[in-house]
């Protein structure tokens, strides 16, 4: 049994009610449970806020054996956040529910991705259970 934290961030809180266009009508509560049905012999947890020194804590503090990641609007904008995850060494998958290379330009560069294990985008919700298999099969790896 692995413990894989997944840490949201910024206007996460929002999912099933903000733009159900583009991020869809899962909130997040039905992807934590879709993710807890999926993956029942794992230990996740699972973290939201809207602040970026609250993820950044919550990153430091983390006893997880890996971290899914969506750092949100911070992707493009948080050295904070990259510095955080190059401290902490433990692998980080970052995932984004839309595809950020087919949006607005300013999407399309992340500050995160060069320092995370891997990246996973546009599968809609998806993609966080996506990124725990991508997790666990880092941690299968290099235990």
């Amino acid at each position: 049994m692995h413990v894989v934290d997944v840490i949201n961030g910024p206007n996460l809180n929002a999912l099933g009610r903000r733009d159900v266009d583009v991020y869809g009508s899962q909130t997040l509560d039905d992807i934590e449970r879709s993710c807890r049905e999926l993956f029942p012999q794992e230990r996740l947890a699972f973290y939201q806020s809207n602040v970026e020194g609250e993820l950044i804590n919550a990153l430091h503090n983390s006893n997880a054996d890996a971290i899914v990641l969506n750092a949100g609007g911070y992707t493009h904008t948080s050295v904070a956040l990259r510095d955080a995850i190059s401290a902490i060494g433990i692998p980080v998958v970052e995932v984004h529910i839309s595809n950020i290379a087919g949006r607005e330009s300013f999407r399309h560069d992340s500050l995160l991705s060069p320092v995370c294990s891997g990246v996973i985008f546009g599968f809609g919700s998806r993609g966080y259970e996506i990124a725990i298999m991508a997790c666990l099969r880092l941690l299968r790896k290099h235990p």
